[in-house]
């Protein structure tokens, strides 16, 4: 047989097209962000027309710059091969703080002070006075209001699900979510053992764990899984990995969490069955697990729904809402996921859609799929929430055919 590819390699390469500008600008942005997020503010606080006195300038800048400094020193120190914890949770706090700075600075550096002239308010120095205060009121308010957020124990959020193909036996069943529990550098095991007391109190039939259990491994951050264990459901407990799972030894997650009784769904389905009706419950690796290198780990959605009925409805657990696409060319009837955090800090809302359907709630993909988004049970990195508040999730299923006569 002759062969009809005769595109030489040196051509192919000739015709390889170019990196596009913002592609080579995403390369810089580890280098360019930290320089806008802190020179900003001190350029909006210090520099537009406030005329502080040389001291308070040459203070303020300063602390710009050590924060400038320190912010990424500390998470390199922090996340990288050391994984120094006490560093860790510095730099995480300096990124989330100087996120808050940076959005509050751009946004009434512009619209207040316009709002102030436009109402002619005081001279140009005194405006730009009143911005810096209210930017520095506004910034410390949401942060302390942030982190208690972020500590608490999520509030529960309860809603129906319709799913059509539901069998009337299965009419109220009870699914609890929780996801992106990130157990860290700041020791939450009290935390964890609180959200799993109130999980329990929802009396579920069905418990589930949509990944991203913690920032590390789980030898390192077991103590605060552990109370993972006491999670009481009456038909069973699933867990799917998340992204974070693979940059933290990965199967030694899934080997804790079968050890605290949770069936790690790693492409595979088990039976919910009840009053004669069945549910097939199924979930997948994260869709960055086939990079990470680990043998037999990726997201494979043939395969967890391999030897189940075509006919009976499926409930499928993966951790990222961009697996949806797979899902509704498959028919499934209910994705559930995490990943987005709602956002965590406002406005990084907007960038995670970039990337994401969904950040939150319930949406419709196709004609059959439904996809539940969690804003996520802890927080990733910066112990802030602002404006994207966590939950635990009830989502009770229901059935639109009406129950069978005895």
């Amino acid at each position: 047989m002759t062969a009809t590819d005769n595109t030489r390699p040196a051509d192919s390469e000739a015709r390889a097209p170019r990196p596009s500008r913002l592609h080579r600008l995403m390369r810089y942005l580890p280098l360019i962000a930290p320089v806008l997020l802190w020179a900003v503010p001190c350029w909006v606080l210090l520099y537009t027309g406030q005329h502080w006195p040389v001291p308070v300038t040459a203070a303020g800048t300063a602390l710009f710059v050590l924060g400038l400094i320190g912010m990424p020193l500390a998470m390199t120190r922090g996340h990288g091969r050391r994984q120094r914890d006490r560093a860790a949770i510095i730099g995480d706090t300096l990124l989330g703080t100087s996120w808050i700075l940076f959005t509050w600075s751009a946004l009434l550096g512009v619209l207040l002070r316009l709002a102030l002239t436009v109402a002619g308010v005081g001279g140009s120095e005194d405006r730009a006075r009143i911005v810096t205060w209210v930017v520095l009121g506004v910034s410390a308010v949401l942060l302390a209001w942030g982190y208690v957020e972020a500590r608490r124990v999520p509030r529960v959020r309860r809603l129906d699900v319709w799913l059509p193909r539901l069998g009337a036996g299965l009419d109220g069943t009870r699914v609890v979510l929780i996801t992106d529990t990130h157990y860290g550098p700041l020791d939450r095991a009290r935390w964890s053992a609180r959200v799993c007391e109130t999980v329990n109190s929802l009396e579920a039939d069905l418990v589930c764990h949509a990944g991203d259990i913690a920032d590390g491994t789980a030898e390192r951050r077991r103590a605060q899984a552990l109370p993972l264990g006491t999670v009481r459901a009456t038909r069973a407990r699933v867990y799917v990995t998340g992204n974070h799972e693979y940059y933290s030894e990965a199967q030694g997650w899934v080997d804790l969490m079968g050890e605290l009784g949770w069936e790690p769904l790693r492409n595979r389905h088990l039976l919910l069955e009840r009053d004669g009706d069945t549910l097939v419950v199924a979930g997948v690796d994260d869709v960055t697990a086939e990079s990470s290198g680990l043998a037999g780990h990726r997201a494979h959605l043939d395969g967890a729904l391999n030897g189940a009925d075509p006919d009976l409805p499926v409930l499928l657990l993966a951790h990222q809402p961009k697996f949806v696409d797979r899902a509704a060319a498959a028919g499934i009837d209910l994705q559930l996921s995490g990943h987005t955090h709602g956002g965590q800090i406002w406005p990084f809302h907007h960038l995670v859609r970039i990337d994401q359907p969904a950040l939150a709630g319930l949406s419709r993909h196709g004609t059959r799929t439904l996809l539940y988004t969690s804003r996520g049970t802890g927080f990733w990195g910066p112990p802030f929430r602002v404006f994207a508040p966590s939950e635990i999730t009830l989502l009770v299923l229901r059935s639109p055919h009406p129950p069978t006569s005895p």
